[in-house]
Formats: structure tokens, sequence, C-alpha cells
């Protein structure tokens, strides 16, 4: 079992920056790919960044590319999803999950979930 906590998201502005945070306990860390998913009201899970176990290579969805950064600390055992620039569009609630996959962007290949945060950005 990994445990997975998110922290870090709050309401702000369009055009500022968030930082969240996701805190794995339980088996190894770095035996897994970690990605980041959200979920707007209404709307589907849909599949934001992901980052490999080592933390060399990540994959961004268009939407968020050039804006989010996703990196991993595995000494700390947390991966972080650093939003700039952020839209009204990007209002949801950011889920963590980790993958025995090297790097998936299917909600479906993750086996364990955070509970969420929320992100919540005004015009």
């Amino acid at each position: 079992q990994v445990q997975l906590v998110e922290s870090g998201g709050g309401l702000v502005q369009a055009g500022d920056s968030l930082r969240l945070s996701c805190a794995a306990s339980g088996r190894t860390f770095s035996n897994y790919g970690m990605g980041w998913f959200r979920q707007a009201p209404g709307k589907e899970r849909e599949f934001v960044a992901v980052v490999t176990r080592s933390g060399a290579s990540t994959i961004y969805a268009d939407s968020v590319k050039g804006r989010f950064t996703i990196s991993r600390d595995n000494a700390k055992n947390t991966v972080y999803l650093q939003m700039n620039s952020l839209k009204p569009e990007d209002t949801a609630v950011y889920y963590c999950a980790a993958s025995v996959a090297t790097m998936s962007v299917r909600n479906y290949e993750y086996d364990y979930w955070g509970q969420g945060t929320q992100v919540t950005v005004s015009s």
C-alpha cells in the first residue's frame, strides 16, 4: 500500500502561482511513476503531468505545457506540481497518483490515489 496526501491548494487570482505537494508513505516511493490529475465539476478526471521513478523524464498535458512543472524528491518521498500563470480553467480538484508503470498518462494505470486538493482560480 502507498498512502498519498496532497497539500498546497487554495484560491488564487488568474496569473498567480501555486505549488502542490504530495507526500507518500508506505512502500518504496522511488518504485513508482508519479502523476498529477485533475477533475473539474461536471467533467471527467484528466491527466496533467507525470514524472518517472528517477525524476529524469516528464510528460505534460498540452493545456499545462510551459506553465506547470512536475518534480519529485525521492529522499523526501514527495512529488510536486509547480503551477504558474494560472487560468480560471485550471480550477479543479488536483490528485496525485502512483503507478507501477514507468510513465503513464492513463488514470486506470494508477494504483494509488490521494484524496485531492482544491485549486480555484478567479478571473
